[in-house]
Order: structure tokens, then sequence, then C-alpha cells
């Protein structure tokens, strides 16, 4: 059988961005089909391409020019290097604009409107264009000139203030999220609201600006404890690996570790509490009902610890999932990338970089559709590896002039 299209298959992208905030919302459209056209600088590119140890190492055993860091955000895009700064560089990124459905960039706000690029010098020669911005702090506002990063965002909008130890630990702080969550937070924002956009282009024929911001976006991300305060005026504070609203759903230690456990209603709770062979913590009026447990969290919490700490991981994974008891082990990502499930959704794939002659592996998407896919067509590109391509297949130029422009430091 013929593979089918893929869903945005015949859409292209004229993609300004790098870190990872921008081309995390590049890379989903990819995978979904579309044709990313990454432009970068030539003789650096990316940032992030430098952003290790650890690198791709080639057939050779070297190190190539790729980090594991770049590698995870730029896979089906084309890379073209090309030089903004210069009239001719323009010149060129306006002929390439003109084939492309969506541009989107990520640099500071104004910045691109030095190099002619900016989306209100752009939308009259342009007005089927869809050009998504990716900031920190947006296009308008007091903050709209800062430069922003994930960490700065992740402590201004507050889950640095939900996140770490509680502050009756002894040496407690603050602490970011593990990755960088504003940044591919904002990614998947940007990519919904492109095809959103695009669905608006498709209807009425006019393109427009998408404005995402990681502040934003972080704030957003705040969920049910930004409503929590919004709705009680109680600044929540930081619990650990606890949760604000229910009770028990947190790390608990065993035997040998610790294992997750997430009580989500009452009838689970008893269900644990039988298994443990304590069912009478059930009918205790301060646990019977989960509005009860939240205000008696640390008697609970303490009881259930000396409990759980009796018997190994095995007895309480092995023991509570077939009773239907939420729990789960704490992988390392050692764990994670063996774990069937995860193997069994293909959440690890494989792809062929073939400036490096390597097979190299990579987490795959979690989008999962029946009749469209994603499909891994392109592994992240090298700097520059489709400029001569790209230029001879959109502008129709001829190797001489491709050539011209690389000696003119254009490309």
């Amino acid at each position: 059988m013929s593979q089918r299209p893929l869903p945005l298959a015949g859409l292209r992208i004229f993609d300004l961005t790098r870190i990872l905030a921008g081309p995390t919302c590049t890379q989903i459209l990819g995978d979904l089909g579309a044709d990313v056209i990454k432009i970068e600088r030539a003789g650096a590119g990316d940032d992030t391409r430098k952003w290790g140890p650890p690198f791709l190492k080639d057939k050779d055993g070297n190190d190539t020019h790729e980090s594991a860091y770049y590698l995870s955000a730029n896979r089906n895009k084309r890379s073209v290097t090309l030089d903004l700064a210069k009239p001719e560089g323009q010149r060129l990124a306006r002929q390439l604009i003109a084939k492309c459905d969506v541009l989107i960039e990520n640099f500071k706000s104004g910045d691109l409107a030095r190099f002619g690029l900016g989306y209100d010098q752009l939308k009259a020669e342009f007005p089927r264009l869809v050009y998504c911005s990716i900031t920190g702090f947006g296009q308008t506002g007091p903050y709209a000139p800062r430069a922003g990063y994930d960490y700065l965002a992740q402590g201004m909008g507050g889950i640095m203030s939900l996140t770490g130890q509680p502050e009756s630990v002894p040496g407690s702080e603050p602490v970011k999220v593990g990755i960088a969550v504003a940044d591919i937070t904002t990614g998947l924002y940007a990519a919904i609201s492109i095809l959103a956009a695009l669905r608006h282009r498709d209807a009425t024929g006019d393109g427009q600006q998408v404005d995402l911001a990681l502040l934003d976006t972080q704030v957003s991300w705040l969920a049910n404890e930004g409503m929590n305060y919004l709705v009680g005026g109680k600044v929540p504070k930081r619990l650990g690996n606890a949760h604000p609203n229910i009770v028990p759903y947190q790390v608990f230690p065993c035997a040998d570790g610790y294992f997750i456990l997430a009580v989500g209603n009452d009838v689970q709770f008893r269900k644990f509490c039988e298994f443990a062979g304590r069912p009478e913590i059930a009918g205790d009026p301060r646990f019977a009902t989960n509005p009860v447990r939240v205000k008696n969290r640390e008697e609970l919490v303490a009881i259930l610890r000396e409990i759980t700490a009796t018997k190994p991981r095995a007895y309480w994974l092995e023991g509570l999932e077939p009773l239907g008891v939420p729990c789960g082990p704490v992988n390392t990502l050692d764990q994670v990338f063996t774990d069937p499930q995860v193997l069994a959704r293909n959440m690890k794939i494989e792809m062929t970089h073939e400036p490096a002659g390597v097979r190299l592996p990579m987490i795959g998407s979690p989008i999962k559709m029946s009749a469209t896919p994603p499909a891994y067509r392109r592994a992240p590109p090298a700097c520059g590896q489709h400029t001569d391509e790209v230029l001879r297949e959109l502008l129709e130029l001829p190797s001489a002039e491709i050539e011209a422009l690389r000696r003119r430091g254009v490309v």
C-alpha cells in the first residue's frame, strides 16, 4: 500500500527560529508533513549546535557539529544558510517567503524589522502569510523589549514557587523544572495557533500575526494551582512531590527505594488501605474522604510512609495495579527507554544521519493518528546541508549563481 499524504503535506514553513521553543514548534509541523526550511547563519547555525557535550559521533567515532540538544528539536527540516544582514540575503529571504505559507521567528521584538522582515513590512506584500513571533514577553506590554529565556519565564511565571521541597525543609529553595517547560509548551501553543491561523487563512484568504510569549505560556500552565489562588485567594506553597488537592498523591518510600502512589478517589483509597492490611485507616473520620485527607495531610502521610517502607517496591506495584489503584515507579532515563510500554508506543526511534553516516536514536512523536500518523523523513540537518537543494528547487537558481552567492558570503 502506498503511504497516504501527511496531513500538512503541501505547507511550507520559513523557519527563522533557534534554541528550543521555535524549533519544537517547527519539528511538530515537520513531523506532520510540512516542508520546513530552517534558516541559519553560515558558519554558526543554531546556537544549540554547540550546546554539548554530548555530540553526535560520526562513523569514525569523531564528534560532529550536532549536539544532542540540537538533535532533540530539528528533525524533518531542511537547513539553508543565509546572511540576513546583507541586502542580497534579505532579497533571497523575500523570494523564499513568497514560496511559503508560514514564517516563524523568535528574534527579540522588533529585531527583524532591521532586515526589512518585520510583520508590518511583509503583510501587504504577502497578505496570505501566517507570521508567528515567539518571544520571552510578547509584542506588547512593558517587558516586550526584553530578552526572555525559559529559566526567567519559570521564575516570573510562578512555577518555581510551586516546585521544590517545602519551606519547612532546611536548605530548601525554589527549583526549576528539569526540562525547559516554558520553551516546549510555547512551541506547542505556537503549533496550535499556526494551524488555527491557517484554517482562518484558507477560509478568508487573510494571513495574520501570531504572538506567543514564554511568560504568557508559563502563566497559563499554572492550571489548577493558578485557579486555586484566583478562587481561594491563598498563595500556594511548595509541597515537594505532593499534590495540592489530592491526598495521598506523591512519592512514598519502600524497602528498596521509592514508588508513586496516586490515589484519585475514595474508592481507590479504601482499596489501598485494605491491601496494606490497614482497612481501619479508610474508616477514620480524619481520612475517610479526600477533602478531610487534604486537611489532615501531615498526619496521614506520616502513617502511610511507615506502612509503605516495610515492603519492597515490587510488592506495591504488582499488588496495587490489579486492584485499580494508580501507582508507578520513579524511572531513570535508562529505564524509560527500555520500558515495554514506551517501546510499544514507538517513543524511541532511529533515523539515518547521512552526513555522519550513522544511525541516530531519537525520541518519537507522541502524536498517534490512525490515518495520517507523523513520519520521520529527514534526520536533523547539518548546518546549510540543503542550501543548494532549496535554492535550486524553490528559486530555480543555477549552480553558478549559488556558488557566486557563497563566495560573497550571502549563503
